[in-house]
This record gives C-alpha cells, structure tokens and sequence, in this order.
C-alpha cells in the first residue's frame, strides 16, 4: 500500500510544484515507485511532466465521477488542468466531499509505494481533499515574510484536518525552499523556522538556482536536466526516506548523493557549507574585528565579504 505525501504551500511561488517532480524522480532513483497527481487547476506539475493541457481524462473528471483513477494515469501522473477548478465547485455541493480523492486514490494505491499530490497554492477544498487521503504532509516554504505566515495558516489547516478528518495525518517536515543562504533575511528566515517547529525542520534546505525554472521549461527533472544542481534535492530525498524509515532505499539514495557530490577525477566538491572567515588580525595581540566573521559559498553565486550592518552582502 503506498504511502501518500501531500506537498502545500499556502503561498504560491514557494517551489512546491519542483519539489513534487523533483522528489518524485529522486525516490524513483531509490527504488520505489511513485505516482503524482497535480490538484492545482495551473496544471503546472503536468507541464513539467510534459503532458498537454487538453490531455484527458484528468483528476477533475477522476473527483466528479465520470472517469477512475487508473484511468487518469499518464506517463507516471494523474493531471490537471482548468476544468479542476470546474470540478471544485462541483465537489462543493456533495455531501462527504473532502473524501473524494482519498476514495478515489483507494484502488490504485496498491500499485505505487510512494503518492505524491501538489496542492494548490491555497487552503481550499482541494487541499483538504489532499490533506485527507495523506499519510504525511510537507510544507514548503520561502524565506520571506509573507511566506512564513502561510506556512503558519498551512500548519494550522493539517491540525485541523487532523482533528476533524484523517487522524492519522503527520506533518513530515517544512522545507526552506528556494532560498538564497548568502542573504541575512534567508538564514534568520532559516534560524526562525527551527525555531518554531524544531526537529520538524529539514537540515536540507533548497537553494535558489536558474537551473529549476529552466528544467520546468525544458520538462525534465533537475536530475536529468543539471545532476550537479540536483545535489539539494539529492539530500532532501534521504531525508525524507529517513523520515519513512525505508533504510534499503535510503542506502541507495545516499549513494546517489555521493556520486553527485564528487568530481569526474573521484575528488569531492567544494563543500557549499558556511564557514567562518578568519580576521587577519585576530591571533595577533589585536582584537578580532566586530564585523560578521561568516563567508557562504554557495552554488550560483559568489562567495559573501562581511560589511558593517549586514553578514550577507554580495561582493
């Protein structure tokens, strides 16, 4: 029976649809074998699989009725497109509504190890519908203000679920997602986060690159498209095998991370962890300068000279 993973973000433009592919190809390179099924009428997940927008039938005909589950499968995805949101408004009408999609995901389950849904960038049916038929949720969030208080509403809504509607619901983790660790804002963002929710926290986090825009544009996962960029995602997946305690697939996932994380020549990269820069004076009889003393180096950018006022400046 698989395990299913709702991904949510109250706030649109947090890498939740990437996190969905992205996650999705790497647990396929563990073993397992996962189904994703977009619920955002965007249909932004299904592009990235590369599935046309008048491709039918998708989940909006899967939670109306007219098709079955199995039916709505294409290239490894049950899609959406507008017509979901046409389907939202039907749903609304139902009696036992936020049960849908977890009967309708009842019969194929069996099949997959792994269901992941991309929610909609909103707290509404569909996300409870998701919320419902989940094992597990994920939160991804940016590290910006508003974002951080979506991730609060988000929280609240699998409490609620939880409560209400599916209680076996766990929240699996939140993910700092496209984040830029050479700015201030980002690692207060991350110190903040840690400190509200703990261990529930991510270590990964998932830097902002070009790399993931240009792989949705191009339909390919960030593992085909750029494997030296994949490296975060590497590392989220063993997480999140860690997290569902599957050590033969982690095992294998580890191994794709160290194969991602060294050089043709069999040398490792240069590690992208902060690191304390060293004040020319200090250890000489002169007091260490007051300014921030941390350097990041980090995949697409350069690394961080400290200025008064502001431990993340660009050089």
């Amino acid at each position: 029976m698989a395990e299913t993973i709702a991904i949510l973000s109250q706030k649109g433009g947090t890498g939740k649809t990437t996190l969905t592919r992205s996650l999705a190809h790497g647990l396929g390179i563990a073993g397992l074998n996962v189904l994703t099924v977009d619920a955002d009428p965007q249909g932004n997940l299904s592009e990235y699989y590369g599935i046309p927008a008048d491709t039918f039938p998708t989940l909006g005909e899967v939670l109306t009725g007219t098709e079955s589950a199995l039916e709505a499968i294409h290239s490894g995805v049950i899609p959406a497109n507008l017509g979901l949101a046409e389907a939202e408004l039907i749903l609304a009408g139902r009696m036992g509504r936020e049960l849908t999609l977890r009967n309708a995901l009842r019969d194929i389950a069996p099949n997959y190890d792994v269901i992941l849904i991309d929610c909609p960038p909103t707290l509404g049916l569909l996300t409870v519908n998701a919320l419902v038929a989940a094992d597990r949720a994920v939160l991804s969030t940016e590290a910006e203000h508003f974002s951080r208080q979506g991730a609060e509403q988000a929280v609240e809504v699998i409490g609620l679920a939880r409560e209400n509607l599916n209680p076996d619901l766990e929240l699996m983790g939140v993910l700092l997602n496209i984040a830029d660790m050479r700015t201030r804002h980002a690692r207060e963002t991350l110190e903040g986060l840690k400190q509200q929710y703990g261990e529930l926290v991510f270590e990964t986090v998932i830097r902002r690159s070009i790399a993931y825009p240009e792989s949705a544009q191009a339909g390919k996962s960030i593992f085909d498209f750029d494997r030296r960029r994949s490296i975060d995602y590497a590392r989220l997946t063993e997480e999140v095998l860690a997290r569902m305690g599957l050590e033969e697939e982690l095992a294998k996932a580890r191994t794709t991370t160290s194969s991602l994380d060294s050089r043709p020549d069999g040398r490792a990269h240069r590690d992208r962890t902060p690191r304390k820069r060293i004040s020319p004076t200090e250890g000489k009889g002169r007091p260490a300068t007051a300014r921030s003393e941390w350097a990041w180096v980090e995949a697409d950018g350069p690394s961080i000279s400290p200025t008064p006022g502001d431990s993340g400046s660009l050089r």
